[in-house]
């Protein structure tokens, strides 16, 4: 639900927008695994957006596929734990965008500039707003509660 607070809709709407991002990060996961694992399909044609990840992960032939499934599987489990609003959800995506930013710090050094600049821009800032603290406490540890239904005095419905 939204708040009536314009800053906090603002974060909340940001927080919808992070959660989608790793579901669109899934779906491209498995959408690649599934191209490398039968090529030459009519998915095929998807590769001419990107010709230079084609060749490069054509090579390792159908082995890689299931490395992009495992991917996918990383991505929703984020995904659900960021919408849940649970630490492990925070936690795991920051690990994710930070794996991101190392790999755009890589392709700097190697020397392709223009990925490597657009890339730490993205995901550095996208990083830098994950770590604020007023991000970080929109989530929340699950505390364990006993099992019955009476506690203390008080019914437990949860």
């Amino acid at each position: 639900m939204l708040s009536a607070n314009p800053k906090r809709r603002t974060y909340q709407l940001v927080v919808v927008g992070v959660g989608v991002f790793l579901l669109f990060g899934c779906s491209m996961a498995v959408l690649a695994g599934t191209m490398l694992l039968w090529p030459r399909t009519v998915l095929d044609r998807l590769w001419s957006l990107n010709p230079a990840a084609h060749k490069a992960l054509a090579s390792f032939g159908n082995s890689i596929g299931p490395l992009f499934y495992v991917l996918g599987i990383v991505l929703v489990t984020a995904s659900v734990g960021w919408f849940k609003r649970r630490i492990w959800g925070w936690r795991l995506t920051v690990a994710i965008i930070s794996t991101q930013v190392v790999g755009d710090f890589v392709n700097l050094i190697r020397g392709d500039l223009l990925r490597g600049c657009i890339g730490l821009l993205i995901a550095g800032s996208l990083l830098m707003f994950l770590l604020r603290s007023n991000v970080r406490t929109m989530f929340h540890r699950v505390m364990r509660t006993r099992l019955s239904k009476y506690d203390g005095g008080h019914f437990n419905c949860s």
